[in-house]
């Protein structure tokens, strides 16, 4: 869903892109003669490029790469309408990563102003998934798709080596 991703400063905030065209299938009914990008579309963004910070976070923390999970949504704002032709800034800055969970405060910009902030709770398994063969193959899921998505990601590899640590 995201075109791509900015920045990731692990540990602290990530900035993404999603550039908006009247062919996505939501426009169909939402709405025909005034086609808005329904505000869950805009959430699902910032959580996919919050999932990426809370990876690469809990990866250089921990040697082991999560799978988070959105969880909950909190205090979501949603100041004006997004439309076709428009592009989206999508920000997220990491409040909080405890064992389990990750807590990310983010918003949508279009054209310098703010159309949408929200806090977005995520879970993980702290363990890991239950092999390292699982872990293993979600990392290179993850890093392939960083690697479409992120232009920094080259830089980041380099410095961070695949690795895998199997689950107790």
């Amino acid at each position: 869903m995201i075109d791509k991703i900015e920045e990731i400063v692990p540990g602290e905030r990530a900035v993404g892109a999603k550039s908006v065209t009247l062919a996505e299938d939501y426009f169909e009914d939402h709405f025909p003669k005034f086609p808005v990008v329904p505000g869950v579309i805009v959430v699902e963004a910032l959580a996919q490029v919050s999932g990426k910070l809370i990876e690469l976070t809990v990866f250089e923390e921990r040697k082991m790469w999560p799978f988070p999970v959105l969880s909950i949504i909190r205090n979501a704002k949603f100041r004006r309408f997004i439309r076709p032709g428009e592009s989206i800034k999508l920000e997220t800055k990491l409040a909080e990563v405890r064992e389990e969970s990750a807590i990310t405060r983010c918003r949508a910009i279009v054209d310098g102003k703010p159309t949408t902030d929200v806090e977005l709770v995520f879970v993980f398994d702290p363990e890991g998934l239950s092999s390292a063969l699982d872990q293993h193959e979600l990392q290179q899921i993850e890093r392939g798709w960083l690697k479409i998505l992120w232009p920094g990601y080259p830089e980041w590899a380099k410095k961070h080596p695949e690795e895998t640590r199997s689950a107790k």
